[in-house]
């Protein structure tokens, strides 16, 4: 009996594999007999049509499966995005400093170039981000972020690039990075001088060959991910201290965007108060539609070292202690240096011109507790009352009028 692996082949049958005007491959039948499938070739066509509905359905489970993967990975990073609102809708403001800002967001937002946004902590660098990623060809994919200073230093290169399962102690799953998550959207990578430098080289390589592995991993990825980096931090003066890599420094440096201050953007502040009472009012159901002009103008005055996240808190304290229709500006949320209050102490207490910021207000709280006291005919409680006017509690007008020295004049 001769070897069946020494056989000669008789017949081969080979089908293509169809399923909706797509050839998916092909299925290959072997006999060692001569002209063996004389008669079965409507039968094995037919098996054919089966095995390719068969793969056909294979695939679509496994790009399903793909695209199920991919939603829950932008789910993890984004879920967190839709419950913690943006700190402000839309950028506020028409100062020239922020016009020039926005000018620079239009010119490079559609092109794919690396941007570093340059500025002080609290000057909105994330809103210029997400301006830039809405304004570009980008805008459909995920715009992931991640703050370098805000995530231990062991864990910073799972959460860039991914780990596997057992790559490290306490790994028990696969993790995927956010660059794979950015994968044809935008990262925004946060205070990016808070990078260490072993981790900057592979940061670097992912932006010169868009290549990186997981951690644990030895297969090579790929993203074509945007990178928009922000810092407020002299990265030139940290590449001189070798504490930042001078070639990573250059390629982030393509296009760098400087973000002002809000006390170079002063003509911004009044739209930026208004904007954020509405916001706050609206969220705390209250109704406030005064402004007082001495409260807005020592608002303008004050030197707002935090930027706009300064004010937005404040803004909003102001919101909740306010019980009237008027915004109510609690001066001790805002800190003056020592310097500053030791040239206050020196000038004239009683002049609104030359005083501090706490005089004008009280100055305001004041001029406000005393139109109300007489339209009242000086009377504090009841329906009729100052308190009821202003929308206070009577011990709390009472308490005010006592540390405002306010007293009623004799006839």
């Amino acid at each position: 009996m001769k070897d069946t692996a020494q056989a000669e082949v008789g017949t081969v049958c080979i089908l293509p594999l169809v399923s909706r005007g797509r050839v998916l491959g092909t299925f290959g039948v072997v006999k060692f007999q001569d002209d063996a499938f004389t008669g079965d070739i409507q039968f094995l066509s037919q098996i054919g049509n089966q095995v390719a509905i068969a793969v056909e359905n294979a695939l679509a489970f496994g790009e399903i499966r793909e695209l199920r993967d991919q939603l829950s990975k932008e789910k993890l990073y984004l879920e967190d995005e839709i419950r913690t609102e943006m700190n402000f809708a839309q950028i506020i403001g028409n100062s020239p400093s922020l016009r020039r800002v926005l000018k620079q967001v239009e010119t490079v937002a559609p092109t794919d170039s690396t941007v570093l946004i340059y500025g002080e902590t609290g000057t909105g660098k994330e809103l210029i981000a997400r301006g830039i990623h809405e304004l570009s060809p980008r805008r459909s994919k995920p715009f992931v972020k991640l703050n370098c200073a805000a995530i231990p230093t062991g864990l910073l290169e799972s959460e860039l690039f991914g780990h596997e399962k057992g790559a490290f102690t306490g790994a028990i799953a696969q993790r995927i990075g956010r660059f794979e998550v950015a994968d044809g959207g935008t990262i925004f990578l946060d205070e990016i001088g808070e990078i260490p430098l072993e981790l900057q080289t592979k940061l670097l390589r992912v932006l010169q060959e868009r290549e990186f592995e997981r951690l644990g991993s030895s297969r090579t990825l790929r993203t074509d991910a945007r990178l928009i980096a922000a810092t407020n931090r002299d990265l030139e003066a940290m590449v001189s201290e070798q504490k930042f890599r001078s070639d990573l420094f250059f390629r982030l440096n393509v296009f760098p965007v400087h973000v002002p201050p809000l006390r170079e953007r002063q003509g911004d502040i009044p739209l930026l108060v208004r904007h954020f009472t509405q916001q706050f009012s609206r969220r705390m159901n209250k109704v406030l539609d005064t402004i007082p002009s001495a409260a807005m103008d020592a608002l303008c005055r004050y030197h707002w070292p935090g930027n706009i996240r300064e004010l937005q808190n404040v803004i909003e304290r102001a919101v909740i202690i306010s019980m009237g229709p008027a915004l109510m500006v609690d001066v001790s949320d805002l800190k003056f240096p020592k310097a500053d209050r030791a040239v206050e102490e020196t000038t004239s207490p009683r002049s609104p011109t030359n005083g501090g910021l706490h005089h004008v207000l009280e100055q305001s709280e004041r001029q406000q507790i005393l139109k109300a006291l007489e339209q009242c005919n000086w009377v504090v409680a009841g329906r009729n009352g100052a308190a009821a006017l202003l929308g206070m509690k009577r011990s709390t007008l009472q308490q005010r009028i006592r540390k405002l020295g306010i007293a009623r004049r004799s006839a």
